[in-house]
C-alpha cells in the first residue's frame, strides 16, 4: 500500500526514456502500448509530473536524427491525446497545475541532447513550438554545440554554437540541463547562464566517482543559479561494486548532494534504463557496454517507476522531515517548473 504522503506529495521523475520504447510501435499502437505497459507503473509509483526526454538512438544518427526526434515528439502527443483522461503534454505553468488539478500526469517534454538540430541553434524555436521546454546539448560524446562527460579528457566548453544555444534557450523560456555535458562545458554555463539550470539525472561524484555524476562544485553551482539537481537512479552510477547498487546508496547520493546543494535544490531523476531496454530489441541505446557500464543492471526494487515509494519510504526511514521529503520527491521539481515555465 502507497504510503500516505506520497500519495499526497506531487512526485516528479525528470528522466524516464519511455518515448523510446513507445515510439518503437508502430502508430497505431502508440497510445494503446503505453495505456498497458507504462500508465499502470506511473500510477503505481504515483507519479504526477513527468519529464519525457526526447534520446535518438545510434541507428538514427546522423541521417535520420531530426527525423526521428520529430517523430518521437509526435508520439509524445499521440499517446496523451489517446489517454486524455490520464496525461495531458504541458508547456507552461498554468498547464500544470491544471494538470494535476485534474488527477492527471502533466508531462513535459525534453531533449536529450540535440542530435537532430546540430548546429542549427534557429531550429531550436522549432522545438519549442511543438512543445519542448527542457533541453541538454550533448551526450556522452562530442556534438556541435559541447561534448558529453565522456570527452572530458578535451577540457572543452560549449562551442560557439553551444553558446548561442544557450542564448537562445533562455530566450524562449526554456530550461537547460547540464546532465551529460563535459566538466569543462558545465563550469561554461554556469559562468554565462542568467536564469536557473537544472540537472535532470545526475548524481554525487563524491560517492561515485564516474564521469556522468556532477562534482560537490558543479552542485552548488547549480543550487546557486537557482535551479534544481534530480538524483539518477542508474546503479552503476551509484556505485562502482554491484553488491552496493542499492536503495541504501541511492539515499546516500540523495542526502549527500540535499547537504551540498540545499534542501530546495535536490529532485528526482531515476533514469530507469532497464525498464526501457526489456521493452526493445537490439538495437536499442548507445550501447553502454562500451561505455563501462552494465545497462541491466539496476537498484532491486527500482527497475522502473512503480517503485518510487520506495525512496519516499527510505528517506522517511532516515529520519528526513516529511515536508523535505515532499520537497525531493517532487516540490522543488513543481516550484521550479512553475518559476521558469511561467
Amino acid at each position: 500500500m502507497m504510503l500516505p504522503l506520497h500519495q499526497r506529495a506531487v512526485v516528479a521523475d525528470t528522466h524516464n526514456d519511455l518515448l523510446m520504447a513507445v515510439s518503437a510501435r508502430p502508430p497505431r499502437q502508440w497510445a494503446s502500448f503505453f495505456r498497458e505497459r507504462w500508465l499502470p507503473q506511473l500510477l503505481d509509483g504515483g507519479v504526477n509530473l513527468q519529464v519525457l526526454p526526447v534520446f535518438i538512438d545510434d541507428q538514427y544518427r546522423p541521417e535520420g536524427a531530426l527525423r526521428q526526434t520529430l517523430r518521437m515528439i509526435e508520439c509524445a502527443h499521440v499517446l496523451a491525446e489517446g489517454n486524455p483522461d490520464h496525461v495531458r503534454v504541458c508547456v507552461d505553468a498554468d498547464q500544470i497545475d491544471r494538470t494535476l488539478a485534474e488527477d492527471k500526469i502533466a508531462l513535459v517534454l525534453a531533449l536529450e541532447s540535440m542530435p537532430g538540430l546540430d548546429a542549427s541553434v534557429e531550429l531550436i524555436s522549432t522545438m519549442h513550438r511543438l512543445g519542448v521546454r527542457v533541453a541538454s546539448i550533448a551526450h556522452w560524446g562530442r556534438t556541435p554545440l559541447a561534448d558529453g562527460s565522456g570527452e572530458d579528457a578535451t577540457g572543452s566548453g560549449l562551442t560557439s554554437h553551444g553558446v548561442a544555444a544557450l542564448a537562445e534557450m533562455e530566450r524562449l523560456g526554456m530550461i537547460f540541463d547540464v546532465s551529460h555535458l563535459g566538466a569543462s562545458g558545465v563550469a561554461h554555463v554556469l559562468e554565462l547562464a542568467t536564469k536557473p539550470v537544472m540537472a535532470t539525472h545526475s548524481s554525487a561524484r563524491a560517492l561515485r566517482d564516474h564521469h556522468r555524476n556532477l562534482t560537490d562544485d558543479q552542485l552548488r553551482g547549480v543550487a546557486e543559479t537557482g535551479g534544481v539537481i534530480c538524483v539518477n537512479f542508474f546503479a552503476p552510477f551509484l556505485a562502482e561494486d554491484e553488491r552496493d547498487m542499492t536503495l541504501d546508496r541511492l539515499l546516500d547520493h540523495i542526502e549527500h548532494i540535499v547537504s551540498v546543494a540545499g534542501i530546495d535544490h535536490v529532485g528526482l531523476g531515476p533514469d530507469f534504463i532497464r525498464e526501457v531496454m526489456d521493452d526493445l530489441t537490439p538495437p536499442c541505446c548507445e550501447d553502454l557496454h562500451t561505455r563501462g557500464v552494465d545497462p541491466k543492471q539496476s537498484v532491486p526494487g527500482l527497475e522502473g517507476p512503480a517503485g518510487l515509494p520506495m525512496v519516499t519510504e527510505g528517506l522517511l526511514a532516515r529520519g528526513l522531515p516529511e515536508k523535505d521529503v515532499m520537497q525531493i520527491i517532487g516540490g522543488n521539481v513543481h516550484r521550479f517548473f512553475g518559476e521558469r515555465l511561467s
